[in-house]
């Protein structure tokens, strides 16, 4: 007999797949540049919002969503070396994969606000620094994103590495919310619930459209220098 345990909530799981699709649109639209390069910008702005969600959910969401929940101390890193850590959600190497991901991630983003491509893109805050910063920024850009690509391979290796070897299926869970045990567990808080995922995403989408509309540029950018008019005896 098996049992039926919540693990991930739905916020979660839209966050997850959103992920998922925004960095392989902004992979794609990245390689191909162009006219898509636009996109990628666009993509990348929105890659921002989903960053901003996650973080907030990980202090309000569910009982597993949370940061504190999941986040890889020494002690539980050890126990789960000497096989005695006992959890449902990620585990403590799995979380070193989370975080590393998401930490890459707004490195990547922050580095684009910033990055040009020397032909028709700019990022939305490029303003804010000189030419020469901005073709640096965007040299690191591009460097960064080899280490998302690697994590990312990671991620997939572990996944299928529990999937053949330890016959656990990590991708169903983050589909259907469940997990299947041989014995029951008590129920943890259901966290902020529909008003608190609407208020994140709306708090999320109010960032995707500062930065996006270049509001915040306004905000930051100092005001141009205007010299003062000649006088009567200076024109004389």
């Amino acid at each position: 007999m098996t049992f039926r345990i919540k693990v991930w909530d739905l916020p979660l799981r839209i966050f997850h797949w959103l992920l998922v699709a925004a960095v392989s649109a902004a992979f794609v639209t990245g390689e191909l540049g162009g006219a898509l390069q636009d996109w990628h910008g666009r993509i990348g702005v929105a890659v921002l919002g989903l960053l901003v969600f996650r973080l907030a959910w990980g202090l309000v969401g569910s009982h597993h969503a949370r940061f504190s929940t999941f986040f890889p101390t020494p002690g539980r890193v050890r126990a789960y070396i000497k096989g005695e850590w006992q959890g449902h959600g990620h585990n403590p190497l799995g979380a070193l994969s989370v975080l590393a991901l998401l930490g890459v991630l707004a490195t990547l983003v922050s580095t684009g606000l910033f990055a040009n491509d020397d032909i028709a893109f700019e990022g939305p805050m490029v303003g804010l620094i000189s030419k020469d910063l901005s073709d640096q920024v965007s040299y690191w850009h591009s460097l960064i994103f080899n280490v998302l690509a690697g994590l990312v391979v990671l991620h997939v290796a572990a996944i299928t590495f529990y999937l053949k070897v330890k016959k656990t299926n990590l991708v169903l869970p983050m589909l259907t919310g469940e997990k299947r045990l041989p014995h029951p567990v008590p129920e943890h808080a259901k966290g902020a619930g529909l008003i608190g995922f609407i208020l994140v995403a709306a708090m999320s989408g109010v960032v995707v459209w500062i930065v996006a509309s270049g509001t915040l540029l306004h905000i930051l950018q100092p005001a141009p220098v205007v010299p003062p008019a000649p006088t009567a005896a200076q024109n004389w």
